[in-house]
């Protein structure tokens, strides 16, 4: 090969060598990743989760596969901006998470991508699907079913806290699933024979007021409802708990690892790694119609038992025994 011939090869090699690159870089799959809450530790624990979830079915993240991250920080007006801009950007899938808010955001956006919901409202009267075995056009998901289990809450609660005669329960009126909860609430606690005060917080700087009011209104006890939004501070809700030595139960251990009381509720870590699941299946070309709605099999009872001694609590042993998981 002349020397003339040869360089004329390589500069047409090199020409071309960024088209090839763009037409790979152009066919690895992008998923959108939208959450309505913070970025911190709890949600980058679910994030890592579902991107797990994600590598064992042979897409990994960086490589073979991009995910698009989109925190809303508890501004729902920022979905539709998300969903139209990744729909913009042809995502192969997205990941609708913390509540209806952002499948609803995506539902409206395109009817033509997949869309896996994790969400503890109800999928089908929050308008997700049209029912869990037939979810019907582009959106299936994972149904946490927390918010349906604040009654079992009410009834822990007041198993480690029978002399509260008054229990506060914190809810965020914002929260499709709102007027469940409080209906499920008011309900266990005529059955149990005890008050309540019921509290309103849609934002972070709701929840210190909250407590204000529930600590002049003599609360025995304190209830912190499953909420997108309640879970994006665990801290702060344990500490002002803690401060004001009101017993408190939630719906997720992250709560009780930070130093409440006591959690019950389904795993969500496990949620999102069903979710990752689903997306790729939908990767590998199954379809969002086809795939049930996910329900979980098994609710978690966190106790921290150090908080209990703080508070001067004697937890029976019928509960010690019951927990999935006791914090010396």
């Amino acid at each position: 090969m002349r020397r003339r011939q040869f360089i004329t090869m390589l500069g047409g090699a090199a020409a071309a060598w960024p088209k090839c690159v763009r037409a790979q870089q152009g066919a690895i799959p992008m998923v959108g990743f939208v959450h309505t809450g913070l970025p911190g530790n709890y949600l980058t624990q679910m994030a890592n989760a579902f991107s797990e979830s994600l590598k064992a079915a042979g897409y990994v993240e960086g490589q073979n596969l991009t995910i698009e991250y989109r925190w809303a920080e508890g501004h729902n007006d920022r979905l539709p901006a998300f969903m139209a801009e990744l729909v913009g950007r042809q995502a192969a899938a997205i990941l609708a998470a913390g509540g209806p808010a952002p499948g609803r955001a995506a539902m409206a956006a395109t009817a033509t991508i997949p869309i896996v919901f994790v969400s503890a409202s109800d999928p089908v009267s929050t308008g997700l699907v049209a029912s869990l075995n037939r979810p019907g056009g582009n959106v299936t998901g994972v149904s946490m079913v927390s918010s349906t289990i604040e009654a079992k809450r009410v009834e822990l609660l007041h198993e480690l806290a029978p002399k509260a005669s008054m229990i506060a329960v914190i809810i965020n009126p914002n929260y499709p699933g709102a007027k469940t909860q409080s209906q499920e609430v008011h309900e266990a606690a005529a059955h149990l024979g005890v008050k309540l005060i019921m509290l309103s917080a849609g934002s972070e700087s709701d929840i210190e007021p909250a407590f204000a009011a529930l600590v002049q209104q003599g609360a025995g006890a304190l209830l912190v409802v499953q909420d997108p939004v309640f879970i994006n501070f665990p801290e702060k809700f344990v500490t002002l708990a803690a401060r004001h030595a009101i017993p408190a139960a939630y719906s997720q251990r992250d709560y009780v690892t930070a130093g409440g009381l006591i959690s019950y509720g389904p795993d969500f870590a496990d949620g999102y790694r069903q979710a990752g699941i689903y997306v790729g299946k939908i990767l590998k070309g199954e379809k969002p119609a086809d795939l049930l709605v996910v329900e979980p099999t098994k609710f978690e009872l966190v106790i921290n038992l150090k908080t209990a001694r703080a508070l001067g609590l004697a937890v029976p042993q019928t509960l010690i025994v019951a927990a999935d998981e006791v914090i010396e």
